[in-house]
């Protein structure tokens, strides 16, 4: 399920809407509707959910490593295939709302994100380490593609058993990782061709035996 998540910038928040009621949010904007201008995007993906209950229940309570904002509250909007909804005291509310109003951070890394079994989705992450360790699940470690572009995983994903990925030349990838542009010195948004390129890459989930996730670590594992 393709999502974005909006909430309510406290810098843009005159008339305090955030956390409010879709019916008091309309009291106190007159009846003029949702001011779209006072929100920030704080995720956009594709998550494992089937409807916004699930959604709710994903970002409320586990949350998920590429989202840059607080657990998913009333006043927050989720824009999906089906069109804008408004987080309420009960359920969500439909309404009116342009995404392209909204804003974010300047700090955003354009990326193709992969989850084990999964296929890869476009999002961003902040350029901050704290931010791309997050969004591998902890201490990075980086392999150069040889195309102006890295693959960023988790260092330690096999030695901790995370789950199985994809196969990247002859080596298994554990847990999270996505693809990002390197001009040399830093870390650059991908380009639209890059972008196209990983998405094809690894457009197809594959599945890993853990067994084998074990082997390429270069360690044996004994159970006690």
């Amino acid at each position: 399920m393709q999502i974005q998540i909006f909430q309510i910038d406290g810098d843009y928040d005159e008339d305090s809407l955030k956390f409010r009621g879709l019916e008091q949010t309309m009291e106190l904007r007159g009846g003029a509707g949702i001011d779209s201008g006072i929100y920030e995007e704080v995720f956009r993906g594709d998550v494992n959910c089937r409807d916004l209950e699930e959604v709710y229940s994903l970002f409320n309570v586990g949350g998920h490593p590429l989202h840059r904002g607080h657990s998913l509250s009333i006043s927050d909007v989720v824009l999906t295939e089906n069109g804008a909804f408004f987080c309420d005291h009960w359920g969500f509310k439909k309404l009116d709302f342009d995404p392209e109003l909204a804003h974010k951070p300047d700090d955003l890394l354009r990326i193709v994100y992969v989850e084990p079994g999964r296929p890869p989705f476009v999002s961003e992450v902040g350029r901050y380490l704290l931010s791309m360790q997050k969004a591998v699940h902890g201490p990075l470690e980086v392999l150069n593609n040889q195309d102006g572009t890295v693959l960023l995983c988790n260092d330690e994903g096999k030695l901790i058993g995370m789950e199985g990925n994809r196969h990247v030349g002859d080596d298994v990838i554990a847990g999270p990782f996505f693809v990002v542009g390197d001009n040399g010195e830093s870390l650059r948004s991908l380009t639209d061709a890059e972008v196209d390129r990983y998405m094809e890459r690894f457009a197809q989930p594959e599945e890993i035996s853990q067994e084998e996730v074990e082997e390429s670590s270069g360690f044996t594992f004994i159970s006690m």
